[in-house]
């Protein structure tokens, strides 16, 4: 993972990813949003539900630890042992939108995780164990979390759709 000086510098590092990832979406048609091809391992539609799932969750994990709940993680009802059916669940949930549709609602969860990243106070952000939700046996502090449900995400996602691009693209040509 990447070593980030401060919160300025992870909440800029998360926008430059995110605007390079959300830029891959332009000019694709709603009517391409779910094709799906044996070379690729998603459709448009679930790469970006796959994101708008995960920024949710990261939210929500510590909304309700502020909230004095106990946190079920990675999600009520799953076991990370098992994140293939919450993906499911995650096309089930964004996949009724349109493609411009999520990609408002992405740009939106990604301004709320950088507002709370702003909040952070730094140890709160590098110190590990400062949430109940984050403590793991790696002792991971939040920005590792962080990173790893954004820009992680949006930077090998978006290798991932550009290939989806190129097999759509030399599929419509033949």
């Amino acid at each position: 993972m990447k070593a980030y000086a401060d919160g300025r510098q992870l909440i800029a590092e998360i926008r430059r990813c995110f605007e390079k990832y959300d830029a891959e979406f332009e000019g694709i048609a709603e009517a391409e949003r779910d094709l799906r091809f044996p070379e690729t391992d998603r459709t448009p539609a679930e790469n970006l539900s796959y994101q708008l799932g995960w920024l949710t969750l990261l939210l929500q994990w510590d909304k309700e630890e502020r909230a004095g709940l106990q946190v079920t993680m990675p999600a009520a009802g799953y076991k990370w042992n098992d994140l293939g059916r919450l993906y499911q669940s995650f096309y089930a949930v964004y996949g009724i939108y349109t493609l411009a549709e999520q990609r408002k609602m992405l740009r939106r969860l990604v301004e709320d995780v950088c507002a709370w990243i702003e909040l952070l106070s730094e140890e709160e952000l590098f110190q590990p164990e400062m949430r109940r939700w984050a403590t793991t046996n790696a002792r991971w502090p939040l920005c590792r979390w962080i990173h790893i449900n954004t820009v992680a995400p949006f930077t090998s996602f978006r290798t991932k759709f550009r290939k989806w691009k190129k097999v759509a693209s030399c599929r419509q040509r033949n």
